[in-house]
């Protein structure tokens, strides 16, 4: 066995040097990273969710760096033209469309898809990252609880939309953005809207990262001859908006060990960019390199649980057209 997966595989075991910036920078030195080679995303187009702050921000300047053409989806226009017109400036050209989308209604979700298939003829790249914590249990416009309405019902009804333009796109690849928190929550399949116990914001962020990374694994294995790839990575604990808003107490004990959002991204970029990475399919990453997809046997998701989900969502996803 390679001396260095050993010694990765150590470091991962700890979870707290593995998910700070400590374990990223053991690893950039130990598998002697190379950066992304300039213009390696030349003509390729990408769709970025949340790319107005914290890890969505930072996955869109990588991959527009590189030179992709990026479509800037979220929910308020006046963010996104910011963030348009800072790129602008910054690359001397105007490669970034606008998509104003509400991933928690179905309604807005079509649209946006709907949108992007009239008007671009490719689409190389989906980052799905927007996310949202509620400190109180609130149902969307569907009728679905926001948190899963809008990190996972939404999400799905995005990409299943758009398939038909990236199966028309040779090499193209859907990267979820997952969190930590997954590995600690089950993920009760007659109770996705959390209805039942005592609702917290950040245990049902969890288990809808949960939900994600499995449909992410069922989509990999539903996907005919492989024409789409679906891979899911985890960013490790970053220095983001949300983190410090969110857990503040966490962040405050945690931040001097905390990730850069760009550090947190390294692995979407190259997942994107690099030759290296066209293999993977179905995978889970972590610093460049494959993990398990569990680390509590109790949350498990098996492949029966993973098709009985599927099909629950897709039911959820039919909401606005009854």
């Amino acid at each position: 066995m390679d001396p260095r997966a050993i010694v990765d595989d150590a470091l991962e075991v700890t979870v707290i040097a593995s998910f700070t910036s400590v374990g990223m920078s053991i690893r950039r030195r130990l598998f002697a990273w190379q950066a992304p080679t300039d213009g390696s995303l030349q003509g390729r187009t990408a769709l970025v969710t949340g790319p107005t702050s914290g890890l969505g921000r930072a996955a869109t300047d990588g991959l527009a760096d590189l030179g992709a053409r990026v479509i800037l989806a979220g929910r308020s226009a006046e963010r996104l033209g910011r963030v348009r017109d800072e790129l602008v400036a910054r690359h001397g050209e105007d490669r970034f469309p606008i998509v104003v989308v509400d991933t928690g209604s179905l309604a807005s979700v079509r649209a946006a898809a709907a949108q992007i298939r009239e008007t671009e003829p490719r689409l190389d790249l989906v980052v799905d990252n927007a996310g949202a914590i509620f400190p109180a249990r609130t149902v969307g416009p569907d009728g679905i609880e926001s948190t899963f309405a809008t990190l996972v019902v939404g999400p799905f009804v995005l990409v299943t939309a758009l398939l038909p333009l990236l199966r028309a796109t040779p090499g193209s690849q859907v990267i979820a953005v997952t969190s930590g928190g997954m590995y600690t929550q089950p993920l009760p399949l007659d109770d996705l809207g959390f209805t039942r116990g005592t609702y917290e914001g950040a245990r049902a962020y969890a288990r809808a990262k949960r939900a994600q990374t499995a449909l992410m694994r069922e989509r990999a294995r539903r996907e005919p001859g492989g024409g789409v790839r679906f891979n899911v990575m985890h960013p490790g604990w970053a220095d983001t908006p949300g983190l410090a808003e969110s857990l503040p107490g966490f962040y405050k004990a945690m931040r001097r060990w905390l990730r850069t959002a760009k550090e947190g991204t390294d692995t979407i970029v190259w997942l994107a960019s690099a030759p290296d990475a066209r293999p993977f399919n179905g995978r889970l990453f972590l610093d460049r390199r494959p993990r398990p997809f569990d680390r509590i046997p109790s949350t498990r998701l098996s492949a029966v649980d993973r098709r009985e989900l599927w099909d629950r969502v897709t039911e959820l996803a039919e909401a606005d057209r009854r």
